[in-house]
């Protein structure tokens, strides 16, 4: 929290794998990560980086939530988990040992990490949950995916708590697709991450994971949980465009805003802040600026626009759990973190951006847009639990 009201980066250079054969090497990369001093030391061995991530994330969200797993509840509790690239990592070595050793000498261990739903598989085995376990790969979207799936799991009385996950890793691999197709900022511009700002010419990629408990509100109460917020809207819509495209107009972008909006009851005047999708692309922050324009109106040149991916990177499926998690910053500790880097205006960028960062400031409603090339959008509204 003091990082992202001081604006503080965590940008860097990596130093996980070799970068010097690239003309950037900046990453939101998590260093002297030690998984021991929150799991302890069994039953670590042979586990990918995004399964550990994830695993440390829902120790603490399990424990701060203070959610009691027991033999007799553990049919009510599941996990949903959105992700898309922690696999690779492992795709990447098993391949190699087998083509340059033989199947015969190649690891073992190695080959149940391949799969997408590792990392979400562990978390459920780690603390005996047994609901349901599904993992969402939308790419982008995958963080609202999960928080969507996991909602429509409550209403419908299946489980009475869920376990909401989102993980990424940076690796050699998805770094190298990432910069393959121009997308890294620094190959065309200065190696920054600065959401709307005229100078903006890529992302720099980042990882970690997050987890939030979601759960009946009832089901909250009777254990006498700290709620921080309820939903008041999920939703995404399917662009259907091209793959690896933008929809110019921003589509699906606007239809998501716009039904979550009523889904919620909620008028743009009720808007306390928006935290952005914005990830320092010229076209992906044109047309969300676009489009907030358009669904807000007038109270556009009112609602501060936050990026917390000017500090963190674009970290893909985990990027809208983390929008989620600092939204649940600003309703509970009453600030709005700034979006950092953000000097020379862009005419196509004309929103009310916080530069410095609002303290003491009351926030009870959080509009969170997540959007990506290829067709998925999607849109969340928080509001501060009464």
């Amino acid at each position: 929290w003091d990082n992202l009201q001081n604006g503080t980066s965590c940008l860097s250079k990596i130093e996980s794998f070799p970068v010097d054969k690239f003309s950037v090497n900046f990453a939101g990369e998590i260093k002297n990560f030690d998984p021991k001093v929150y799991l302890g030391q069994k039953g670590l061995r042979n586990l990918d980086r995004s399964s550990l991530f994830l695993m440390t994330a829902a120790k603490l969200a399990i424990d701060e939530a203070m959610l009691n797993i027991t033999d007799a509840n553990t049919d009510e509790i599941g996990v949903a988990t959105g992700t898309t690239f922690p696999h690779l990592w492992s795709m990447l070595e098993f391949d190699k040992e087998v083509l340059k050793e033989g199947l015969d000498f190649s690891n073992p261990a190695l080959f149940p990490s391949t799969v997408l739903n590792a990392a979400s598989s562990q978390v459920s085995i780690r603390f005996n949950i047994q609901g349901f376990n599904t993992t969402i790969s939308t790419g982008y979207t995958s963080s609202i995916e999960a928080i969507k799936y996991a909602f429509y799991f409550l209403k419908l009385g299946r489980v009475q708590a869920v376990v909401v996950g989102s993980v990424e890793s940076i690796s050699l691999v998805n770094f190298s697709g990432f910069y393959a197709l121009d997308f890294l900022a620094g190959i065309k511009g200065e190696e920054l991450s600065c959401p709307f700002d005229k100078r903006r010419n890529g992302i720099i990629l980042g990882e970690g994971a997050g987890v939030v408990i979601l759960e009946n509100e009832n089901h909250a109460k009777q254990r006498k949980a700290n709620i921080y917020a309820e939903i008041k809207g999920a939703v995404s819509f399917f662009d259907a465009y091209k793959i690896g495209k933008y929809q110019p107009q921003g589509k699906g972008l606007k239809l998501s805003i716009e039904k979550a909006l009523r889904d919620s009851h909620l008028t743009t005047e009720q808007i306390d802040c928006v935290e952005a999708s914005a990830n320092s692309v010229k076209e992906h922050d044109r047309i969300e600026s676009k489009v907030l324009r358009e669904v807000l109106g007038r109270q556009a040149d009112r609602i501060p626009v936050t990026a917390v991916k000017s500090m963190l990177g674009e970290s893909f499926s985990a990027a809208g759990l983390f929008q989620i998690i600092a939204s649940l910053g600003n309703i509970t500790e009453g600030f709005i973190p700034p979006v950092i880097n953000y000097k020379e205006k862009d005419l196509n960028c004309g929103l009310n951006y916080v530069v410095k960062t609002l303290s003491t400031r009351r926030v009870s409603n959080v509009l969170i847009s997540s959007f990506g090339p290829g067709g998925n959008n999607a849109a969340l509204l928080l509001t501060k639990y009464q």
